[in-house]
Protein backbone atom coordinates (compact mmCIF):
# COMPACT_ATOMS: atom_id res chain seq x y z
CA UNK A 1 0.00 0.00 0.00
CA UNK A 2 1.37 2.82 -1.02
CA UNK A 3 1.50 6.05 1.79
CA UNK A 4 -0.24 8.97 1.58
CA UNK A 5 1.47 12.57 0.91
CA UNK A 6 0.92 15.81 1.96
CA UNK A 7 -0.89 18.05 -0.52
CA UNK A 8 1.13 20.16 -3.26
CA UNK A 9 0.71 23.68 -3.48
CA UNK A 10 2.60 26.65 -4.57
CA UNK A 11 5.69 27.82 -2.69
CA UNK A 12 3.57 31.28 -1.55
CA UNK A 13 1.00 29.38 0.46
CA UNK A 14 3.42 26.86 1.79
CA UNK A 15 5.27 29.91 3.02
CA UNK A 16 2.61 31.38 4.68
CA UNK A 17 1.61 28.17 6.33
CA UNK A 18 5.05 27.57 7.57
CA UNK A 19 4.99 31.25 8.61
CA UNK A 20 1.91 30.35 10.38
CA UNK A 21 3.30 27.29 12.33
CA UNK A 22 6.48 29.28 13.42
CA UNK A 23 4.10 31.68 15.65
CA UNK A 24 3.52 28.32 17.66
CA UNK A 25 6.92 26.72 17.31
CA UNK A 26 8.12 29.97 18.92
CA UNK A 27 5.93 29.91 21.56
CA UNK A 28 7.03 26.54 22.66
CA UNK A 29 10.52 27.64 22.53
CA UNK A 30 10.09 30.66 24.92
CA UNK A 31 7.82 27.82 27.08
CA UNK A 32 10.85 25.52 27.02
CA UNK A 33 13.24 28.99 28.24
CA UNK A 34 10.91 29.51 31.23
CA UNK A 35 11.06 26.21 32.00
CA UNK A 36 14.32 25.38 31.85
CA UNK A 37 14.79 29.05 33.98
CA UNK A 38 12.63 27.59 36.56
CA UNK A 39 14.59 23.87 36.86
CA UNK A 40 17.37 26.47 37.56
CA UNK A 41 15.96 27.41 40.44
CA UNK A 42 14.83 24.19 41.99
CA UNK A 43 16.11 22.89 45.51
CA UNK A 44 18.56 20.07 45.85
CA UNK A 45 19.54 17.29 48.06
CA UNK A 46 22.55 16.01 49.49
CA UNK A 47 23.48 12.72 48.60
CA UNK A 48 26.59 10.71 49.72
CA UNK A 49 29.81 11.43 47.91
CA UNK A 50 31.65 8.53 49.32
CA UNK A 51 28.96 6.20 47.46
CA UNK A 52 31.17 3.62 45.35
CA UNK A 53 30.68 2.99 41.87
CA UNK A 54 33.03 0.44 39.98
CA UNK A 55 34.88 1.60 36.77
CA UNK A 56 37.90 0.50 34.62
CA UNK A 57 40.36 0.76 37.82
CA UNK A 58 37.98 -0.38 40.15
CA UNK A 59 36.11 1.68 43.28
CA UNK A 60 35.76 4.77 42.74
CA UNK A 61 33.67 7.57 44.67
CA UNK A 62 30.84 9.16 43.48
CA UNK A 63 32.99 12.57 43.59
CA UNK A 64 35.44 10.59 41.76
CA UNK A 65 33.28 10.35 38.93
CA UNK A 66 33.09 14.23 38.50
CA UNK A 67 36.73 14.23 36.82
CA UNK A 68 37.03 17.55 38.97
CA UNK A 69 34.48 19.13 37.50
CA UNK A 70 31.25 20.90 39.19
CA UNK A 71 28.60 19.26 37.41
CA UNK A 72 27.77 15.95 36.67
CA UNK A 73 24.61 14.24 34.29
CA UNK A 74 24.39 10.48 34.79
CA UNK A 75 22.46 8.37 32.69
CA UNK A 76 21.23 5.01 34.66
CA UNK A 77 21.46 2.26 32.11
CA UNK A 78 19.86 -0.97 32.63
CA UNK A 79 20.72 -4.45 32.15
CA UNK A 80 19.73 -7.99 31.70
CA UNK A 81 23.06 -9.45 33.72
CA UNK A 82 24.00 -12.75 31.62
CA UNK A 83 22.37 -12.15 28.39
CA UNK A 84 23.71 -11.52 25.31
CA UNK A 85 23.61 -8.27 23.14
CA UNK A 86 20.63 -9.01 21.25
CA UNK A 87 18.40 -8.97 24.57
CA UNK A 88 19.91 -6.01 26.03
CA UNK A 89 17.51 -3.21 26.88
CA UNK A 90 16.88 -1.41 23.60
CA UNK A 91 15.85 1.86 25.11
CA UNK A 92 18.98 2.51 26.89
CA UNK A 93 20.94 1.67 23.58
CA UNK A 94 18.80 4.07 21.64
CA UNK A 95 19.15 7.13 24.51
CA UNK A 96 22.39 6.35 25.53
CA UNK A 97 24.13 5.71 22.47
CA UNK A 98 23.16 9.18 20.77
CA UNK A 99 25.48 11.29 23.64
CA UNK A 100 28.71 11.26 21.68
CA UNK A 101 30.46 14.43 21.75
CA UNK A 102 30.97 15.06 25.45
CA UNK A 103 33.52 18.06 24.43
CA UNK A 104 30.92 21.10 24.79
CA UNK A 105 29.91 19.62 28.02
CA UNK A 106 33.55 19.55 28.94
CA UNK A 107 33.50 23.30 28.49
CA UNK A 108 30.39 24.01 30.54
CA UNK A 109 32.11 22.03 33.41
CA UNK A 110 30.04 19.55 33.07
CA UNK A 111 30.55 15.45 32.83
CA UNK A 112 28.74 12.75 31.34
CA UNK A 113 28.54 9.34 32.82
CA UNK A 114 26.77 5.93 32.73
CA UNK A 115 25.92 4.55 35.46
CA UNK A 116 25.03 0.66 34.54
CA UNK A 117 22.75 -1.74 36.52
CA UNK A 118 25.02 -4.77 35.33
CA UNK A 119 28.52 -5.50 37.21
CA UNK A 120 31.68 -3.52 35.14
CA UNK A 121 33.37 -6.10 33.13
CA UNK A 122 30.16 -7.95 31.48
CA UNK A 123 28.72 -4.60 30.82
CA UNK A 124 31.46 -2.53 29.24
CA UNK A 125 31.80 -4.89 26.59
CA UNK A 126 28.61 -3.98 25.26
CA UNK A 127 30.24 -0.04 25.87
CA UNK A 128 33.02 -1.26 23.73
CA UNK A 129 30.79 -3.53 21.31
CA UNK A 130 28.76 -0.27 20.62
CA UNK A 131 31.71 1.94 19.73
CA UNK A 132 30.56 4.47 22.54
CA UNK A 133 33.39 6.27 24.48
CA UNK A 134 31.75 7.28 27.32
CA UNK A 135 32.81 7.08 30.93
CA UNK A 136 31.35 4.05 32.17
CA UNK A 137 30.71 2.68 35.46
CA UNK A 138 28.58 -0.63 37.25
CA UNK A 139 26.54 0.84 40.13
CA UNK A 140 24.93 -3.02 40.98
CA UNK A 141 26.25 -2.42 44.53
CA UNK A 142 25.29 1.22 45.04
CA UNK A 143 22.03 1.97 42.82
CA UNK A 144 19.85 1.81 45.93
CA UNK A 145 21.59 4.52 47.78
CA UNK A 146 21.91 6.69 44.42
CA UNK A 147 18.14 5.81 43.11
CA UNK A 148 16.31 6.61 46.59
CA UNK A 149 13.59 4.10 45.62
CA UNK A 150 12.87 5.38 42.18
CA UNK A 151 13.14 2.58 39.62
CA UNK A 152 16.09 2.19 36.79
CA UNK A 153 15.72 4.41 33.84
CA UNK A 154 16.84 7.55 34.83
CA UNK A 155 18.48 10.68 34.10
CA UNK A 156 19.91 12.35 36.83
CA UNK A 157 21.70 15.69 37.19
CA UNK A 158 24.07 16.20 40.06
CA UNK A 159 26.29 19.76 41.68
CA UNK A 160 29.65 18.92 43.44
CA UNK A 161 30.50 22.14 45.81
CA UNK A 162 33.66 21.21 47.31
CA UNK A 163 34.08 17.33 49.01
CA UNK A 164 30.04 17.86 49.12
CA UNK A 165 27.55 16.32 46.14
CA UNK A 166 24.02 17.15 45.49
CA UNK A 167 20.87 16.03 43.28
CA UNK A 168 19.82 19.23 41.72
CA UNK A 169 17.04 17.33 38.39
CA UNK A 170 16.21 13.70 37.76
CA UNK A 171 13.50 12.73 34.94
CA UNK A 172 12.69 9.28 32.88
CA UNK A 173 9.91 8.65 30.22
CA UNK A 174 9.89 11.13 27.45
CA UNK A 175 12.25 13.28 29.68
CA UNK A 176 14.56 10.86 28.26
CA UNK A 177 13.98 12.73 24.39
CA UNK A 178 16.34 15.31 25.19
CA UNK A 179 18.85 12.47 24.85
CA UNK A 180 17.87 11.24 21.15
CA UNK A 181 17.91 14.04 18.62
CA UNK A 182 16.79 11.10 15.97
CA UNK A 183 13.20 12.01 17.50
CA UNK A 184 13.62 15.78 17.26
CA UNK A 185 14.76 15.67 13.50
CA UNK A 186 12.23 12.72 12.94
CA UNK A 187 9.61 14.68 14.58
CA UNK A 188 9.67 17.82 11.38
CA UNK A 189 9.92 15.01 8.46
CA UNK A 190 6.30 15.23 7.18
CA UNK A 191 5.66 11.13 8.39
CA UNK A 192 6.77 12.04 12.18
CA UNK A 193 8.33 9.11 14.05
CA UNK A 194 5.86 6.90 12.18
CA UNK A 195 4.42 5.66 15.64
CA UNK A 196 0.73 4.78 16.46
CA UNK A 197 0.18 6.83 19.41
CA UNK A 198 1.09 9.86 16.72
CA UNK A 199 -1.99 12.08 15.73
CA UNK A 200 -1.26 12.01 11.91
CA UNK A 201 -3.44 12.65 8.61
CA UNK A 202 -5.43 9.38 7.51
CA UNK A 203 -2.83 7.11 4.98
CA UNK A 204 0.33 7.85 7.23
CA UNK A 205 2.84 5.68 7.78
CA UNK A 206 2.56 4.22 11.40
CA UNK A 207 4.18 0.94 11.28
CA UNK A 208 5.97 1.46 14.83
CA UNK A 209 3.65 0.39 18.21
CA UNK A 210 4.92 1.20 20.74
CA UNK A 211 6.30 -1.63 22.58
CA UNK A 212 9.57 -3.80 22.70
CA UNK A 213 9.88 -3.31 18.69
CA UNK A 214 9.60 0.44 18.69
CA UNK A 215 13.50 0.60 18.94
CA UNK A 216 14.29 -3.08 17.12
CA UNK A 217 15.02 -4.64 13.73
CA UNK A 218 15.09 -8.23 13.26
CA UNK A 219 14.93 -8.85 16.87
CA UNK A 220 18.01 -6.79 18.07
CA UNK A 221 18.55 -3.04 19.39
CA UNK A 222 18.30 -1.72 15.91
CA UNK A 223 21.91 0.58 16.08
CA UNK A 224 23.19 -2.91 16.66
CA UNK A 225 23.00 -3.93 12.96
CA UNK A 226 25.53 -1.02 11.77
CA UNK A 227 28.02 -2.37 14.36
CA UNK A 228 27.83 -5.90 13.63
CA UNK A 229 28.00 -4.96 9.03
CA UNK A 230 31.26 -3.27 10.09
CA UNK A 231 32.33 -6.56 11.32
CA UNK A 232 32.65 -5.19 15.26
CA UNK A 233 33.35 -8.19 17.07
CA UNK A 234 29.74 -8.65 19.42
CA UNK A 235 31.62 -10.29 22.87
CA UNK A 236 28.53 -10.52 24.22
CA UNK A 237 26.66 -12.49 21.47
Amino acid sequence: MTASIPTVVDRATWQSEVDELRVREKAHTHEGDAIAAARRRLPMVEVDSGIEVIGPDGPVSLLDVFEGRRQLIAYFHMWHTGHPAAEQCEGCTFYNGQVRELSYLHSRDVTYATFCQGPYEESVRYRDFMGWDVPWYSVKDSADALLAGRPFFLLAFYLRDGDKVYETYSTGGRGFEVMAPSYGLLDRTPYGRQETWENSPDGWPQGWPVDQSLLRVDGRPTAQWSRLRAGRSDALR
